[in-house]
């Protein structure tokens, strides 16, 4: 019951700060809630701290030279919140591998770790990389407008893989301390691997079929880190 309840205040604190400093918005903040206290119940508080380093990470990407991305027409709502659609385009995954801790064990932990590096990557690549003027379209390698759907830069692809490693690593640091899962090599690369190659679909899927308008950026976003969890646990179930 102690966890439970520590679970519900974290969630409650961090979804009124995210709404307060204006990186959620209400309804951004309310399924943040939930999904933190889904993911709490069903995994434990130390996956909530987990999620917790993944929002802290893509805030402060988010708010960085904001007024610059602003400029170009590429930031993220009008001062940098996200809504409701964009929490369950990120946050839904992660769920889902919670939900399966019951029967996966640890091995549930390094899915739920695999779509947060997931998603870290791309947002840090999102983030960070329109910030890179030298972009280039993944399908072809024609050069491209920063933002433009399915454009890569190398600065974005280098924050990509740092995204998804210092997620993995320290999620694996965090799980390791309270005993949820055993730190080794390949519980911090399988996620890393992942969540980097979560955030190159995505940039493929933008440059194809978000493009032609089969999917928008938030179910691409959806379809990118559910792939890339897949991919996980082609790994980890066949281990």
């Amino acid at each position: 019951m102690l966890e439970i309840a520590l679970t519900v205040a974290m969630c409650s604190i961090l979804a009124a700060l995210a709404y307060w400093r204006n990186l959620l918005t209400a309804e951004g903040s309310a399924g943040a809630f939930a999904m933190g206290l889904v993911i709490g119940i069903l995994g434990g508080l130390e996956w909530v701290i987990v999620l917790l380093i993944f929002m802290l990470s893509s805030f402060a990407a988010t708010r960085y030279r904001f007024e610059a991305k602003r400029a170009m027409g590429q930031q993220e709502g009008n001062r940098g919140e996200r809504g409701l659609s964009n929490v369950v385009a990120n946050g839904l995954v992660a769920c889902i591998a919670a939900a399966s801790h019951p029967w996966l064990g640890d091995k549930a932990a390094i899915l739920f770790l695999a779509a947060v590096a997931a998603a870290a990557s791309d947002t840090l690549a999102s983030e960070l990389g329109v910030l890179y003027p030298k972009a280039y379209l993944i399908t072809n390698g024609k050069r491209v407008a920063p933002g433009t759907n399915g454009g890569v830069s190398l600065g974005g692809s280098v924050w990509a893989l740092v995204a998804a490693a210092y997620t993995a690593l320290v999620g694996c640091l965090v799980f390791s301390w309270t005993g949820e899962l055993e730190m080794t090599l390949l519980a911090v690369a399988i996620p890393t691997l992942a969540g980097f190659a979560g955030c190159q679909i995505d940039s493929v899927f933008g440059a194809t079929l978000e493009t032609r308008g089969f999917l928008s950026k938030l179910t691409n976003n959806l379809a990118s880190i559910a792939l890339a969890t897949a991919l996980a646990a082609a790994v980890v179930l066949l281990v």
